[in-house]
C-alpha cells in the first residue's frame, strides 16, 4: 500500500561512541535477520564487521614513520618476525627471493563499513472498544477505559517494509522461506479465495516478514500490512489477529488478482500502490518502491511453489520427490 512502511527485520546496530567490538549477521529462521554486538541464542550468526573504540582509531590512523629498512628473508622452516600482510595482496606466484623493500609509510588497512541498517523504532498502541462498539487503537492508554477492556500490542517498524527498501547485501532468490507459519490459517484462506498459497506466503514475506505485530508509521497493520479502510472494507476487526489479518488480506489480494486478469506483477502493485495508481499508470507505477517490491514477490512466489509443492523426478522402479 503506497507510502507505508512495514516491520520486516529486527536489525540494531549498537555501537556506543566509544565502544569496540564485533558485529554478528544473525538468522533467526524465520525470514528475520537482526544485526548486533551479541550473537542471538538458536539463530545463525556470522560475524560481519567490526567497530573499533574512536579514540583507539584516531591514534591507529595517525600517519606512522617511514619504514627504510629492508624486511629480512626467512630462511627455509623460519619463522618470519615481519609484519603480516593480507592474502589477498600477495601474488600468487611470488616468491622469498621476491619480497621488496618497503620505503614508503605504513597504511592501516580499514575494513569496509557495514551497510547502514534502516532506523528501527519500537513502541506499543492499545486497543479497547469504545462506548460505540468501534474498536479504537490509541498510542497513549484510554483515560476512563477499565484496565482489563485494553489490550497492550506491542510494536516495532522500520521506514520501508521488508521488499521495498534498497536492503544492500539481502538475496531474494537465497533468503531462507518460511514454508511453515500460520500454516492453517493461510491455507483455509487460500482454498475459500481461490488464491495461490505460494503467492499468499510471498505477498506476507514481502510485507512483514511474518511479523503479526507489524505496524507502519501511516497505519498499516500485522500480517499483511491492512491499512484500517481496507481492513474495514473486507471485514477484519482485530488486524492484529493474525487469523482474521490473513482472511483479510487473502480476500483484498484475490480481488486483486481477478480485477487484472491474474496478473501477479499488476496484482501486487495494487497491494503496494493502490489499484488505483495501477489504472492511472497503466501498469506497474513508476516508484522506486513498487518496482522493487513487484520485482521480489514474483520471485519469492515463485520460490515458494517449488518450497511448498516439491518437483517430481523420475527415478528407476518409480518417482521420487525433491
Amino acid at each position: 500500500m503506497k507510502g507505508k512502511a512495514a516491520i520486516l527485520i529486527a536489525l540494531c546496530l549498537l555501537a556506543g561512541p566509544a565502544l569496540a567490538g564485533q558485529v554478528y549477521r544473525c538468522d533467526t529462521g524465520a525470514g528475520i535477520t537482526s544485526y548486533g554486538s551479541k550473537r542471538v541464542a538458536g539463530a545463525s550468526c556470522k560475524l560481519v564487521g567490526n567497530f573499533p573504540n574512536r579514540a583507539a582509531a584516531a591514534r591507529k590512523h595517525k600517519r606512522p614513520a617511514p619504514v627504510t629498512a629492508p624486511v629480512s628473508v626467512p630462511a627455509a622452516g623460519a619463522v618470519s618476525q615481519t609484519p603480516q600482510v593480507a592474502a589477498e595482496s600477495r601474488p600468487a606466484a611470488a616468491s622469498a627471493s621476491a619480497v621488496p623493500v618497503l620505503t614508503a609509510p605504513l597504511v592501516p588497512v580499514v575494513a569496509a563499513p557495514v551497510p547502514a541498517a534502516p532506523r528501527l523504532i519500537r513502541g506499543q498502541v492499545y486497543a479497547y472498544v469504545g462506548k460505540d462498539g468501534v474498536r479504537n487503537y490509541s498510542s497513549a492508554r484510554p483515560v476512563g477505559v477499565a484496565a482489563a477492556a485494553v489490550r497492550t500490542i506491542p510494536y516495532s517498524y522500520m521506514e520501508t517494509c521488508y521488499a521495498c527498501g534498497v536492503l544492500p547485501g539481502l538475496n531474494f532468490r537465497s533468503l531462507r522461506l518460511n514454508t511453515t507459519a500460520y500454516q492453517d490459517e493461510i491455507r483455509a484462506a487460500a482454498r475459500e479465495h481461490g488464491v495461490e498459497e505460494a503467492i499468499v506466503r510471498a505477498i506476507i514475506h514481502a510485507e512483514s516478514a511474518f511479523n503479526p505485530n507489524a505496524l507502519s508509521r501511516v497505519g498499516a497493520q500485522g500480517l499483511m500490512q491492512l491499512m484500517p479502510g481496507t481492513a474495514r472494507r473486507f471485514g477484519v476487526s482485530d488486524a492484529f489477529n493474525a487469523g482474521q489479518n490473513i482472511r483479510g488480506g487473502v480476500q483484498y489480494l484475490a480481488f486483486l488478482l481477478k480485477r487484472f486478469n491474474g496478473n501477479l506483477t499488476l496484482a501486487a502493485a495494487g497491494y503496494n500502490a493502490g489499484e488505483g495508481a495501477v489504472d492511472k499508470y497503466g501498469g506497474v507505477p513508476p516508484y522506486s518502491e513498487t518496482q522493487r517490491y513487484v520485482q521480489r514477490v514474483a520471485i519469492l512466489a515463485e520460490r515458494y511453489r517449488s518450497g511448498l509443492n516439491p518437483v517430481a523426478l523420475p527415478s528407476q522402479g518409480g518417482l521420487s520427490a525433491r
